[in-house]
């Protein structure tokens, strides 16, 4: 196995940590969680900048395994197939936990959610009839919205959640509107190479 798929497995392993680490009722098995407050204003279940932290490195995979692939000439279908897998794992688990508890609307995971079934769907369909589309650009800058907004969100958007300032909520927003128009696009692009009976 190639060092870009090695990486690929690695995220989808933190993925499943940080699952456990927010789903778990621990306190139903007799596990105390710590919480402290930062500036007298954000009580903070120190969770969630554990997950943070392992969220933020596995962010770094994603960038790396791609560029250990292209460098190395090691792209295959199945190194593909994996990143995507691991993508869905690691950002669609996180989105939809912060919406179960009430960090995030619930709006945000289903349109993500829909969307890349939406866009699986045709790349599918794009793979059955021998045609590539690749991501666009706008789907890549909905990525680095969408990493860096979650990332922000499990360390409770600190510092600017001490001045009431947003920036994990409006960053995942606009990852939610770009993924839309990613969507969109996609279907545009496949429209026009491949046959949509």
């Amino acid at each position: 196995m190639n060092t870009a798929n090695k990486l690929t497995i690695s995220r989808i392993v933190m993925a499943v940590i940080i699952l456990i680490i927010l789903m778990i009722p621990w306190n139903e098995f007799g596990i105390s969680i710590p919480s402290f407050l930062v500036m007298n204003k954000v009580l903070v279940d120190i969770r969630y900048p554990i997950a943070g932290f392992i969220f933020v490195i596995a962010c770094v995979t994603d960038y790396l395994d791609g560029s250990i692939a292209r460098k190395e000439k090691t792209l295959t279908d199945f190194g593909a197939t994996l990143d995507a897998i691991a993508d869905k794992v690691l950002v669609n688990g996180v989105l939809i936990l912060l919406a179960y508890n009430g960090f995030i609307s619930v709006v945000v995971p289903v349109v993500i959610v829909t969307r890349d079934i939406a866009v699986d769907a045709l790349r599918a369909l794009s793979a059955k009839n021998k045609v590539i589309i690749k991501a666009s650009k706008w789907g890549k800058v909905k990525t680095i919205f969408m990493m860096v907004g979650l990332s922000l969100m499990l360390f409770y958007n600190l510092p600017f959640e001490v001045y009431g300032i947003y920036v994990a909520d409006i960053l995942i927003y606009i990852a939610t509107i770009l993924s839309v128009v990613s969507g969109v696009m996609y279907f545009i692009n496949c429209k026009d190479k491949i046959k949509l009976d």
